[in-house]
């Protein structure tokens, strides 16, 4: 295993931008990161914690999976990212169909209303009780506009060990009921969790360079400073290892003139196949 992990540092070392991972193998338990405790803008890959609070909300009675949902025209504007910002005003969803748009489109106007209806307090805290102590929410959704250079305090923050983390538990959860429990939630809600993951339809991250049948279950993130990704790959249906892998201070240009998140997205592919190959 160490050589995997020169060779993920191979990888990363070339490029003109900083990228951090955490990799745990689910068969064995070794783990290895680049970074993995480091701060980092977290775009939309906070949105796995938001989905699996929200699901231990559902647990304890304080939301209904078939609660409906409005979709308002204040919360269509500025946003850049999903499908129901294009949607007539007045559409009502299920919580459910909420919670889904938010994980496998990256919906923003889905993400705003599941946000509505929680507290950024509690989210936080739920966050660092459950081991993700570099997290931190800050907005229900990012400013527009904000420049290539902006501190991390501007926005959501996490570190690819917590998303690592979190993954982790999940997995866990799914098949232990005292697991699931300390997530606030059950294995059937653990459960539901990873199968709206393995929904994702943005795949040019982690998946990318893997089997085009490879089950992945991930989020992705996009901001202006880079471009991240966290997931778990299975083999034979079942989950074979963790990875989180966030590139920052991307450039907008290479310099071979290509945009610079070619090469992250090219990075997190790369490095997934490396893990792909040796964890058979």
């Amino acid at each position: 295993m160490q050589d995997l992990v020169a060779r993920l540092n191979a990888i990363c070392n070339p490029q003109p931008f900083d990228t951090t991972w955490y990799v745990k193998d689910l068969a064995t338990g070794w783990e290895a990161d680049r970074g993995g405790d480091v701060v980092v803008p977290s775009a939309s890959t906070r949105k796995t914690s938001i989905l699996m609070h929200a699901l231990s909300k559902v647990h304890e009675g304080k939301l209904r999976l078939d609660e409906p949902c409005t979709i308002e025209k204040h919360l269509q504007e500025g946003v850049d990212s999903g499908t129901y910002q294009f949607m007539t005003p007045g559409c009502v969803i299920p919580l459910r169909d909420a919670l889904v748009n938010m994980i496998i489109t990256s919906d923003n106007v889905c993400t705003q209303i599941v946000l509505e209806r929680l507290d950024r307090d509690e989210l936080n805290a739920w966050c660092r009780r459950i081991g993700m102590t570099g997290t931190t929410h800050r907005v229900n959704f990012p400013p527009p506009g904000l420049p290539w250079d902006h501190p991390i305090e501007a926005v959501a923050s996490t570190t690819a060990r917590d998303q690592g983390v979190l993954l982790d538990r999940m997995v866990k959860g799914a098949a232990d009921a005292a697991e699931a429990a300390a997530l606030g939630a059950t294995p059937e809600l653990c459960g539901l969790a990873l199968d709206i993951l393995s929904w994702q339809r943005l795949r040019n991250l982690i998946p990318s360079l893997l089997p085009a049948k490879a089950k992945v279950a991930n989020k992705t993130g996009r901001g202006p400073r880079g471009r991240m990704d966290a997931g778990i790959v299975y083999r034979n249906d079942r989950p074979r290892f963790i990875i989180s892998v966030f590139t920052d201070k991307v450039p907008d240009t290479l310099p071979d003139g290509l945009p610079g998140y070619t090469a992250a997205y090219a990075t997190a592919g790369r490095l997934a196949r490396a893990c792909w190959d040796v964890m058979d």
